[in-house]
């Protein structure tokens, strides 16, 4: 696979690192040639130039592209260069980094961006998954913003636990794709038992992820409500 890379700092070299480990041929751009001593990759061709300029990405070859990867610490920048590769050579996929949160909402299909990558709300979630046990974790969005990847970890007190996956009315729009049980994968079937603990990864749209969200809820409305219904009955019973 031919990946594309704008940007070759530090997380522009990370991914150029770990795709060059699994042997796929990569070339960055960046307009700063002293990156390419500092480094440290072997195995990956360079491009100096403003991945933002039409001869730049075409002295690139980006039309044989697989993929073109937009990781600067510029969100403009990463917005024109996957915009570019996608209009104007036919890119199959771009993945866009996103620096500031606020602009998430720009990186979808309207600029070209396939897969947004927010590193701080990728870590955000990631600790929010490590420890909020009983919630819905948005993970990822994927597919110009139309869909997103999250978990749920399963508390003990889920009604979900005990349950087949064939037995939960699942949102409409919102498909379970893997369950994680003891640190193992495990590709979910309908006759699979939900366990205390198991971490349930969706595919779901932004309105599928808050349906399903509703449904994963913890039942503590209805035992609250019959608790003060009886606390009520008592007070009754003792006025009388």
């Amino acid at each position: 696979m031919k990946v594309i890379i704008a940007g070759a700092g530090s997380v522009g070299s990370s991914i150029a690192r770990e795709l060059l480990a699994h042997r796929h041929e990569v070339l960055l751009i960046d307009p700063k040639p002293e990156v390419i001593g500092r480094s440290g990759l072997r195995g990956a061709k360079w491009l100096i130039g403003d991945a933002c300029e039409l001869s730049t990405l075409k002295e690139a070859r980006v039309d044989d592209a697989d993929v073109v990867v937009s990781a600067t610490g510029d969100d403009k920048v990463n917005l024109v260069v996957s915009l570019l590769a996608k209009t104007e050579f036919g890119v199959g996929r771009t993945v866009g980094r996103v620096n500031n949160p606020k602009n998430d909402w720009m990186f979808d299909g309207a600029w070209g961006v396939d897969v947004a990558v927010n590193t701080p709300r990728l870590m955000t979630a990631l600790v929010e998954e490590a420890v909020e046990i009983g919630d819905v974790v948005r993970l990822m969005t994927l597919q110009t913003g139309v869909a997103s990847l999250v978990e749920f970890t399963v508390p003990a007190d889920s009604p979900m636990v005990g349950k087949t996956v064939g037995q939960v009315d699942w949102p409409a729009d919102c498909t379970l794709v893997a369950i994680v049980r003891d640190q193992k994968p495990i590709p979910p079937s309908r006759d699979d038992v939900v366990d205390h603990r198991d971490e349930l990864f969706f595919i779901s749209t932004i309105a599928g992820e808050d349906e399903l969200r509703a449904l994963l809820a913890p039942q503590t409305e209805a035992p609250e409500r019959e608790l003060l219904a009886r606390a009520e009955d008592e007070d009754d019973a003792f006025d009388g």
